[in-house]
């Protein structure tokens, strides 16, 4: 009470102080002013317009380059090498001189063998004239059959021995041939494996590899379950295959040109065998390649850039522009990457503007302000 009463004198005293205190009170019970949330301004993105065109519908695996032919040259003759023809890596042409090896023992047999060879036939000619007069005895009984027998016999005795002779001499020519040891087929030659100097046995040491390159085989295999996929297509026609290593610019065609008649056991695989022309010699023999089988030309399909696909736990999705200028939000299912482009089987059209860059700003159904493709720097 005692309060009260003091508040009460003191308004009394001083009424400009009562005005100032109910300012204050009528100012305290106001409530605060409401504040704007501030607006998002539109994400910046860029676009690019989803495309048609004819694709391959292909299977991808690896494969090795191998060659086309491959020769072991051994020598045919035993004795020592006397000259190199080559050089390490060089392009060879079939029948191009590779070794010599020391003829003169074979010239030497082969002298041996014609001298014998006219030897057998001179006595072969002698046998014929005494079979003669034995032939104009025996009428007459001037001698006995079995003297005639014996000179028919020698006669059939010195035949064999001339086509005998005649055997030897063929032979010793041959070895004589031998003695140059020649490329049998086109291709690369590896390093040598023998010197000038080296004694060489007939059949007993490789002295040099040579490989065919053009064209080229390149071994892959692919899953059994593929199998029945790549006969029915193969059956239409042949199939074509591109082949690059990392790094290539292009990939190099060929031509599917073998199917293994078994599965791998255990593997569950299929050999497989495409053939590359191979004339710039772009393929080595042993390398480690991509394969790309064509099963066939799809057609009209549609494709956007890689960068535009996105992930969620839903699925893929991209984001594309509509005519108002608004992110809409698309599930898509996705087919067979085409370098930097993926083939779109469901969700987007050609023609439509999906979403390149700027994603992690875009909400559904928000503005978007489309910017201007980079400019390319002109050298």
């Amino acid at each position: 009470m005692s309060e009260s009463k003091s508040l009460r004198s003191l308004i009394l005293r001083f009424p400009r102080l009562a005005g100032a205190i109910s300012l204050l009170l009528a100012a305290g019970c106001k409530p605060p002013p409401q504040m704007t949330p501030p607006v998002r301004p539109p994400a910046a993105v860029t676009v690019a317009a989803a495309i048609s065109k004819d694709v391959p519908f292909y299977l991808e695996e690896i494969g090795k380059t191998t060659a086309f032919e491959y020769v072991t040259v051994q020598p045919q003759i035993s004795g020592q090498i006397k000259s190199i023809h080559f050089v390490d890596g060089v392009d060879l042409h079939k029948k191009d001189l590779l070794f010599t090896i020391d003829p003169r023992p074979f010239e030497a047999a082969l002298n041996q063998a014609e001298a014998n060879t006219a030897q057998q036939t001179a006595a072969l000619v002698f046998a014929k004239q005494d079979f003669a007069r034995a032939e104009e005895l025996i009428a007459t009984k001037a001698i006995s059959q079995q003297e005639f027998d014996q000179k028919k016999n020698a006669v059939a005795v010195s035949e064999a021995q001339v086509k005998a002779a005649d055997a030897a001499v063929r032979i010793a020519k041959l070895n004589l041939e031998y003695c140059e040891i020649r490329s049998p087929i086109d291709g690369r030659a590896g390093q040598r494996l023998a010197d000038v100097g080296n004694i060489v046995k007939i059949n007993d040491q490789p002295l040099l590899i040579i490989q065919r390159l053009t064209p080229i085989y390149v071994d892959f295999t692919t899953g059994e379950q593929n199998l029945k996929s790549v006969r029915e297509h193969l059956a239409k026609g042949t199939l074509k295959t591109n082949v690059w290593v990392p790094g290539d610019d292009q990939p190099h065609t060929g031509d599917l040109t073998f199917i293994d008649t078994n599965v791998q056991n255990g593997a569950g695989t299929i050999k497989l065998r495409a053939t590359l022309p191979n004339d710039d010699h772009h393929f080595w023999a042993g390398q480690f390649v991509n394969v790309q089988l064509v099963l066939e030309m799809k057609k009209d399909a549609v494709l956007v850039p890689m960068q535009a696909i996105q992930l969620s736990q839903t699925g893929p999705y991209v984001f594309v522009v509509n005519k108002d200028a608004a992110a809409e939000l698309r599930q898509v299912t996705q087919g067979q990457r085409q370098g930097d482009w993926m083939v779109i089987e469901k969700g987007v059209a050609p023609g439509d503007r999906v979403i390149i860059t700027g994603q992690m700003l875009v909400a559904p159904g928000a503005k978007v302000n489309v910017l201007p493709p980079p400019q390319v720097a002109k050298s």
